[in-house]
């Protein structure tokens, strides 16, 4: 029989307990990978681990460097999946909740470099390793009352070219995944629970899941060790960019 393509891999995954991150835990479990799940959330950790053939559960915020480097430096991790990642509200930058964009920058940028660097020095060091980052469309373009969040964004993306240039030589491979829209809670987070106007989000059109999304992941992730995918991006056959998407009826 022939192994799965990550037999024997150690994978982390944060922002596990959800969404992507749960779709991509199972994903790398379905592959062979024994799977670190991280999030904050410890009950809904353990129950993405009982959906993965191998895996285990990691209570951890991402904002907490000492705990980063105390859970993650010894872990001789093969594959680095930094996902979790917020969004709060709407507002345009002179109507901002200033305690808000602390939380979303410390959590998507600060939180993606307390994940990375413990893991890239072991990665390092034994001269393999591949550190897959979650960005998104937002990344790569703006759109109204998105600010603060596309700006996290924008820096996760140089962050993954920092990686490429900074690492270059030493056997690693990154890659950053950047979706468009995708029918996860966290449009619900951005909206603060408002269930109606995160359905709203997605009327009249067919967004991604999360297991698009995992599948990209997971088909970076398998490649040959000499090809590294460095950037794929994925849109909703329906959204065109950041600020245009066709719907067969308009949002209520």
């Amino acid at each position: 029989m022939t192994d799965l393509p990550l037999s024997g891999r150690l994978a982390l995954v944060t922002g596990a307990s959800a969404g992507i991150g749960a779709a991509a835990a199972r994903a790398f479990a379905g592959a062979g990978a024994h799977v670190v799940c991280s999030a904050r959330r410890t009950d809904r950790l353990e129950a993405v681990v009982c959906d993965c053939a191998s895996a285990e559960a990691l209570t951890l915020d991402v904002t907490d460097g000492d705990a980063c480097a105390a859970a993650l430096g010894e872990r001789p991790f093969d594959i680095v999946l930094a996902n979790a990642g917020i969004a709060l509200g709407t507002q345009g930058l002179a109507d901002g909740d200033v305690s808000a964009w602390g939380e979303v920058i410390d959590t998507n940028i600060k939180g993606v470099l307390n994940t990375l660097r413990p893991v890239l020095a072991g990665m390092r060091d034994r001269g393999s390793g591949h550190a897959i980052t979650l960005g998104s469309v937002a990344g790569r373009q703006v759109y109204p009352g998105g600010n603060v969040y596309c700006a996290t964004k924008f820096a996760v993306r140089a962050l993954y070219e920092a990686m490429r240039v900074e690492l270059a030589g030493s056997g690693l491979r990154f890659t950053t995944v950047d979706p468009g829209m995708v029918k996860t809670e966290f449009s619900l987070s951005r909206f603060a629970g408002d269930q109606e106007k995160a359905d709203a989000m997605y009327a009249g059109m067919t967004p991604l899941s999360s297991e698009d999304v995992a599948d990209a992941i997971l088909w970076a992730a398998t490649r040959p060790p000499h090809v590294d995918v460095g950037e794929i991006v994925l849109w909703p056959t329906d959204q065109a960019s950041t600020t245009l998407v066709h719907r067969s009826e308009p949002p209520v």
